[in-house]
């Protein structure tokens, strides 16, 4: 089997090297991430410039762009065959509810869904990451689950799995995306030029968590495993568009 491991935390990050120990004694891995933390990235391609893919001392493959940037060009152009599977993280945080339109965790693993390419994207919840070999783990199980069983669809799986020790896992828990309050403010400062800038605000807490979403399940600390699609029509709206252009 061959895995494409990739991330948005850069490929210096903990949690990519120890998914790649975990998964490396079961399939052949290769490792294309970017160059630096690019959280937040979404699923943006880099379009105005040339990218370079360089070799780091420890094997891992990096890129001057963002996560889909890195599954792109593996995929197109640097690898001699499509990998298995794509399997993206271990990022530091969840990527849950609305998270999941903002992350590079799981535009990494979009990417790989939209070559035709099964992809799982994961994510260690909390802010300690005390536990990054529980998500290892995992992530592992389901690698082999795939091995001994492929999925029959095309799949876009979001895993987010709870800092606890391995043992303390309540399970496994198939969810839906919940939903967030509206961020934060952002929020306005001088720097020492007395220029104004912008940090942007805080997500903001749960509002849609209740049992099913995967808020409720990392509650629970149950793994949260959710299926993703990429189709943004919003079908029930149509008709009243209709009527609206008609009216």
């Amino acid at each position: 089997m061959r895995i494409l491991l990739s991330n948005d935390d850069g490929y210096f990050s903990p949690g990519i090297e120890l998914l790649s120990q975990a998964l490396g004694d079961i399939a052949h891995v290769t490792v294309v991430a970017p160059e630096r933390d690019r959280s937040g990235a979404s699923n943006s391609l880099t379009l105005d410039r040339p990218l370079y893919l360089r070799r780091a001392s420890n094997g891992f493959y990096f890129v001057n762009g963002t996560p889909t940037d890195c599954v792109h060009l593996a995929v197109t152009g640097m690898l001699d065959s499509l990998p298995d599977m794509v399997v993206s993280g271990i990022n530091h945080g969840s990527n849950m509810g609305d998270d999941t339109v903002y992350s590079g965790t799981v535009a990494a693993a979009t990417e790989g869904y939209l070559l035709g390419i099964p992809s799982l994207a994961v994510s260690l919840t909390g802010k300690e990451f005390k536990h990054l070999d529980t998500a290892a783990r995992v992530a592992r199980e389901l690698v082999l689950k795939f091995q001994n069983k492929a999925f029959p669809n095309p799949l876009l799986l979001n895993v987010n799995v709870p800092d606890v020790p391995y043992d303390q896992l309540a399970g496994q828990r198939v969810t839906r995306l919940g939903r967030r309050h509206k961020a934060e403010p952002a929020v306005k400062t001088k720097t020492p030029r007395n220029e104004t800038v912008y940090w942007v605000g805080a997500a903001g807490s749960a509002q849609d968590a209740g049992e099913g979403t995967d808020f409720w399940a990392i509650r629970q600390k149950l793994v949260s495993l959710t299926p993703l699609q990429l189709d943004l029509t919003h079908t029930g709206q149509m008709p009243a568009v209709q009527s609206w252009l008609e009216g």
